[in-house]
């Protein structure tokens, strides 16, 4: 997966606390295919809420914050 989304994308949706959920659009063209959902203070919420999303052709990707 490292080859489907840039750096550039990751850092700009690494939050600097918590997580945020975001999904990966394989149709965009490379460096724009990260795109953010939600934001979440506990792990817990953000899996629960990944989870619950009722798309099944949708890929996501948690990331962690920064600190």
């Amino acid at each position: 997966m490292s080859a489907d989304v840039t750096e550039e994308e990751k850092k700009a949706l690494t939050p600097e606390s918590g997580f945020d959920l975001c999904g990966i659009d394989y149709f965009e063209s490379l460096g724009r295919r990260l795109y953010f959902i939600s934001h979440y203070e506990k792990y817990q919420d953000a899996l629960k809420a990944k989870k619950d999303r009722d798309r099944p052709d949708e890929y996501l990707i948690l990331y962690k914050g920064a600190q």
